[in-house]
């Protein structure tokens, strides 16, 4: 790929860094954006009917509900719920009601990073998954999509612009262990170039089954969440951005009144089906708190990542301003910093993902 890196490296050197390492540049270049525009909360602007523009602490099922008749046809079909009392009773006749069967995905309506996300395919598993969440947090319970591979695009459109365009494409893997029939879990998990490097990651969603021995071919997926942090792989798929693509998905934002700028995570039936921008669903979207997430490729560079990230918050800055001249108003930095706490108290209360 001309980067000068080996193709098999199972981690970038920066991949996992701390959290407060790697986003130090991107917090002192959004300061300095925000000097520029004299407005720290500007890309809060850029989606003005979400709130924060979807930085943090907004409803996914809120930003779903704005989806017009055209937009609503990629959705995977979703239902609300709020946890008391009588959960399972309540989720049944909710799903029924939507025409929605088992099995199904269960989130936090507030959330990120696929923290809490539960997979119920029995009666009893949704039952269980229900009684993990305090009460009174709303979920959501939305159709599980069959196919089984997922990808995240990133779309911006400026204001005056009829299209947008996708700016990231990055394919989700799911990584999974293969048994020999002599091998335990734990050591499976040791013998792979990529696993054996993030056990924090792997070991406690595993610990009940370390000491297994899977037979001979027998695969073991290690989450379910498409989400870096919990473990997913991600690949640049930016070779497969295509007018066919681009097209849809510009119809489908548009169809989101005063959505410009997120990161749309879907599950597709092949790599070529979406090349022509078939057969895929929507199973949420993300407003200027997401990620292109191509940046954790393994092969992305350091410096390719930054670049970006630079790009797509300048952008989120360049589309709140040109949103206030139209008359929105961004979130204040108060108002903020009280949703980011609240959502920082909501995902310490939810269970462990999938």
């Amino acid at each position: 790929m001309g980067r000068g890196k080996d193709e098999h490296e199972p981690l970038s050197f920066f991949e996992f860094w701390p959290g407060w390492l790697f986003y130090t540049p991107i917090v002192a270049y959004w300061i300095a954006m925000g000097v520029r525009y004299r407005d720290f909360g500007m890309p809060t602007a850029a989606n003005p009917l979400i709130s924060t523009g979807g930085l943090c602490g907004e409803s996914k099922s809120s930003i779903l509900d704005m989806a017009g008749p055209f937009a609503r046809q990629f959705i995977a079909p979703w239902v609300v719920l709020d946890t008391d009392t009588n959960d399972l009773t309540r989720a049944q006749a909710a799903l029924a009601a939507a025409g929605i069967s088992l099995p199904v995905v269960v989130k936090p309506d507030i959330g990120c990073n696929g923290t809490g996300v539960k997979l119920a395919r029995t009666t009893d598993a949704l039952a269980l998954a229900l009684a993990e969440f305090p009460r009174g947090v709303r979920l959501v319970l939305q159709r599980l999509i069959p196919w089984e591979h997922e990808a995240g695009l990133f779309y911006i459109r400026h204001p005056q612009e009829d299209c947008g365009q996708i700016t990231s494409l990055t394919y989700k893997d799911v990584p999974a262990l293969t048994g020999d029939g002599r091998s335990t879990v734990a050591e499976l998990l040791d013998a792979d170039p990529r696993t054996r490097l993030l056990p924090h990651i792997y070991r406690p969603r595993l610990a009940d089954r370390l000491n297994d021995v899977l037979s001979k071919r027998q695969t073991l997926p290690l989450v379910f969440t498409g989400n870096h942090c919990k473990g997913a792989i991600f690949r640049n798929g930016a070779a497969d951005i295509t007018p066919a693509l681009t097209d849809v998905l510009n119809r489908i934002l548009r169809d989101i009144p005063e959505f410009h700028f997120g990161r749309i995570d879907v599950k597709f039936r092949s790599e070529s089906a979406l090349r022509e921008g078939k057969d895929f669903e929507i199973i949420e979207i993300n407003g200027v708190g997401s990620e292109a997430t191509h940046i954790w490729d393994a092969h992305t560079t350091l410096r390719e990542a930054y670049a970006a990230q630079f790009h797509h918050y300048g952008e989120a800055f360049r589309i709140g301003a040109k949103n206030r001249a139209r008359g929105w108003k961004s979130t204040s930095l108060p108002a903020g910093i009280r949703q980011w706490r609240e959502q920082k108290r909501l995902l310490r209360s939810y269970p462990q993902n999938d």
